[in-house]
């Protein structure tokens, strides 16, 4: 198709993204798909205070698409859960577990869900925005390229704030909850600053199949091939 719809050779990731920092410095970034080419999955990117990069992925096909878009220092295959009660969300993703709560709709949400799904969702749309995104919304873009010959959509059609949230990684506290800040360095851009859970469809065209040179490694520290 043309830049006025969906590109042709496209995959198509329906869900949530949530962004969270905490005091010691950690954040991360989770990624709820329950529509996407791979199923139904959860996955995980964090970035700890020294900059280490980790995608924590619950299978080696989820880690071998994620990891050809995205940029990691280490990869694991892990059990990734994510449940709800209401406004709470509970997750476990090998060494990181995380509880958090939404609150109300944002304005920024009441402006993403007054635009139509099909205009939200189309190419020409999101790549319009993108320049209002970045100045708006700090470190966030709308349309770019991660490596790996891709190029990726973002089409946001809601927004909730993050009111709360413990997470430990290692068994270890990483402090109350904080913006999102310095942004992660996963791709071309972060989350908002602000902790949010954003309804999203991602659009990710190309077939490159760059990766990183990174060795799996499995829930138990071996070598997973």
């Amino acid at each position: 198709m043309s830049p006025a719809g969906h590109p042709a050779a496209v995959e198509r990731f329906d869900g949530w993204i949530g962004g969270l920092g905490t005091a010691s410095g950690l954040r991360y970034v989770i990624g709820h798909w329950p529509h996407s080419p791979l199923g139904t999955f959860t996955d995980v990117m964090l970035e700890r205070p020294d900059g280490h990069r980790m995608l924590l992925a619950p299978s080696p096909e989820v880690a071998a698409f994620v990891g050809a878009t995205y940029t990691f220092d280490e990869v694991r295959y892990v059990p990734v859960d994510l449940r709800s009660a209401g406004s709470a969300f509970f997750l476990t993703a090998g060494p990181l577990e995380s509880r958090f709560t939404l609150g109300g709709r944002s304005p920024l949400g009441l402006l993403l869900r007054a635009v139509p799904w099909r205009v939200a969702t189309a190419p020409w749309w999101i790549a319009t925005i993108d320049a209002i995104a970045r100045r708006v919304l700090p470190g966030v873009r709308t349309v770019g390229s991660a490596g790996g010959g891709r190029t990726e959509y973002y089409g946001a059609q809601d927004l909730h704030r993050i009111v709360a949230a413990t997470t430990t990684l290692d068994g270890v506290d990483q402090g109350a909850l904080r913006p999102v800040s310095p942004p992660v360095r996963f791709g071309f851009g972060s989350t908002p600053t602000a902790p949010s859970w954003v309804r999203i469809t991602t659009l990710i065209a190309g077939a490159g199949n760059a990766g990183n040179s990174v060795e799996p490694i499995g829930s138990g520290g071996s070598p997973s091939r």
